[in-house]
């Protein structure tokens, strides 16, 4: 299996997307992150979901979980109107890293290997070629542990 067999189209943002429709993509589709591409639409960064709730929460409470508890429901309910107005860009921690890329002739295990290195849920199958990097597809953790469960005849395949 290579990394462009094992590719899937995966929803993407750029950095001036609206963070709030960032968020309900990510809400939706249940993703745990989405591929952030840059103006020439390569890939820039991955956003975790992780990281969108963080921009949720109150500085304070970031600061001092026990001022979670203190915060009632009515006020809770209001974490999303953080993302109003901001862009996707904003969302990022400062040093993003740049995403994992794989290339499409990389091995299943390559591609493995990559994503546990960087402790990425997702990787870009991008293919280079003169006019700039082409993305073919993304593969996900889940997307390639079921493809390698499969291979090894430990579930049905796809």
């Amino acid at each position: 299996m290579r990394a462009r067999d094992l590719a899937v189209g995966y929803e993407t943002v750029s950095v001036d997307s609206d963070a709030l429709e960032a968020a309900r993509l990510m809400a939706e589709h249940k993703l745990p992150g989405l591929l952030v591409l840059d103006e020439r639409g390569e890939p820039k960064a991955i956003l975790p979901a992780s990281q969108m709730i963080k921009v949720l929460v109150p500085a304070y409470v970031l600061e001092d979980p026990a001022l979670a508890a203190v915060v009632d429901e009515k006020h809770a309910d209001r974490l999303c109107q953080a993302l109003v107005g901001r862009r996707v860009g904003e969302c990022l921690p400062n040093k993003a890293a740049p995403p994992p890329i794989a290339d499409p002739d990389d091995t299943a295990l390559e591609v493995a290997a990559l994503m546990a290195q960087v402790r990425s849920p997702v990787v870009a199958v991008v293919e280079k070629a003169k006019d700039g990097s082409h993305l073919l597809g993304v593969i996900t953790a889940s997307h390639l542990l079921h493809e390698l469960l499969a291979t090894a005849g430990t579930i049905g395949g796809t």
